[in-house]
């Protein structure tokens, strides 16, 4: 494989992860769908991390990585976060607690997709800060409802599975620079 090869390889990877994401979002059959769709995003942070140091990245090149591992972070990551939720709502003895838990956080997709896209935009701008500001911002507003049961349960559960998944969109970032 040439150079120039991988980082066209890890584009590719990525791009496929997002139509993925995106048909995601449709239905939870769709959702299941998506599961495979995810390990792309392994096999894209695996292609960069073995990638020869020869490997010369352009400017150009870099830009859509950052501008398509971003735009991952947010499609794939609500996908992601509702698979977890089928799981953990399909094994906990008092699923309908949890289920019930999730109208309590109303908003909850929209607020992961802008958590994650901070999350992502900290890591690549390399500002460690800004991970506190964001969780701290959010976990502040969330507070009130975090007292209604099921819901605090269901809030930590959301943000790791968020903020993983914009971490590891942005360690593909990372690992190009």
């Amino acid at each position: 494989m040439t150079a120039e090869n991988w980082g066209a390889l890890t584009l590719v990877l990525l791009g496929f992860g997002i139509a993925a994401g995106l048909v995601a979002w449709t239905s939870s059959t769709a959702r299941r769908v998506f599961a495979p769709a995810a390990l792309l995003m392994l096999v894209a942070a695996a292609v960069v991390a073995a990638a020869p140091p020869s490997v010369v990245v352009d400017d150009d090149a870099v830009v859509a990585l950052v501008a398509l591992a971003g735009v991952l972070a947010v499609a794939g990551g609500g996908p992601i976060a509702a698979l977890v939720f089928d799981l953990v709502d399909r094994r906990e003895p008092d699923g309908e607690t949890m289920r019930e838990a999730a109208h309590v956080l109303r908003g909850g997709a929209w607020i992961g997709g802008l958590e994650r896209i901070a999350v992502y935009a900290a890591i690549v701008a390399g500002w460690p800060e800004g991970l506190a500001i964001v969780l701290g911002v959010k976990s502040l507003a969330r507070y009130p409802e975090l007292r209604t049961p099921g819901t605090a349960e269901r809030f930590i559960i959301g943000t790791f599975v968020s903020v993983l998944w914009a971490a590891g969109c942005a360690g593909v970032v990372l690992l190009v620079r």
